[in-house]
């Protein structure tokens, strides 16, 4: 089948496998997997033009409800975390957005600092599981990220305030910075609107690595967070598609190649979501360590290639 917007041809099950498999394994680290499916699309589908980016991003809209549904169904969403994400994340996509047309035709050296950043992220995050270190609770004492299948696994957020995100897991209580999280979200938005990405495969490495929150508990936030910066980046993207119409250029993204990934993103995502309490945390650490430092090195590679 031709899709006419990118001009790809391809066979409609290849979206769909393709989709589903990336989201099954990213979706556990709280990563919609997209960063993985835009090289696909450029390298082996040869859709390259900047509708290429929003096209990503509905992958993101369509994939991400069913495995925020099922952290919601198993009571595994910290609801004031995912409030104070989505909080920090939209205004931060905005304004991204602003910043990538007034400021950033070629955001190239921001894209190497960026993954020079992730790089590092990646890197500790792979020291933690090498060293077997533990994240520490908020009393200091050691907590175990590998707690077995049979204990509960519903989180219990605690009353929020202006300092201080807390809830329980498992018999352990966790505290971040409310506004530490929220400048966090904040950059991380203006990162997902300059360079068109969600923004998980940022934000979770930062919770894991960097504010010891346990890899099961971080997904759902960090998805909702990136499902609110695709919908503002797929209606940036559409609003000025006109713009670019006159220069033949197309910017639109391409829906129906977009929908098809998403549907196999759906089901995936789904299943990763339900699949992941089994996975030892370690297992989800370095999952989300290798996500890390592939995304990074594909900034870097960007100073290489010219």
């Amino acid at each position: 089948m031709i899709f006419p917007v990118s001009g790809v041809e391809t066979p409609l099950w290849l979206p769909l496998l393709v989709g589903c498999g990336i989201s099954f394994f990213t979706s556990m680290a709280g990563v919609s997997g997209a960063f993985l499916l835009l090289p696909f699309q450029m390298s082996v589908l040869g859709f390259t033009s900047p509708a290429v980016s929003p096209t990503n991003l509905v992958f993101n809209i369509m994939a991400i409800p069913s495995g925020v549904y099922r952290y919601i169904r198993e009571r595994r969403m910290v609801w004031p975390l995912t409030a104070v994400v989505v909080a920090g994340t939209l205004p931060g996509v905005v304004l991204g957005g602003w910043v990538r047309l007034s400021y950033l035709p070629d955001p190239r050296a921001f894209k190497v600092f960026a993954g020079a950043v992730l790089l590092y992220v990646g890197l500790r995050l792979f020291a933690d599981v090498a060293s077997l270190k533990a994240p520490k609770r908020a009393d200091g004492k050691i907590n175990s990220q590998a707690p077995p299948p049979s204990r509960d696994w519903s989180l219990h957020a605690l009353p929020p305030t202006w300092r201080s995100i807390a809830y329980e897991f498992q018999g352990q209580t966790y505290r971040c910075s409310t506004l530490g999280i929220t400048l966090l979200s904040f950059a991380v938005g203006m990162v997902g609107g300059i360079y068109g990405i969600g923004g998980g495969s940022i934000i979770a490495p930062f919770f894991v690595a960097f504010y010891r929150l346990p890899v099961h508990t971080i997904a759902g936030a960090t998805l909702m967070g990136t499902f609110v910066t695709s919908v503002v980046g797929v209606l940036f993207y559409q609003l000025i598609a006109p713009l670019y119409a006159v220069r033949a250029l197309a910017v639109a993204p391409d829906w129906l190649l977009g929908i098809l990934f998403g549907i196999g993103g759906f089901a995936g995502m789904y299943l990763g979501a339900a699949t992941q309490r089994y996975v030892p945390a370690a297992v989800l650490k370095a999952m989300l360590g290798t996500i890390t430092l592939l995304l990074g090195l594909r900034y870097v590679a960007v100073i290489l290639t010219g």
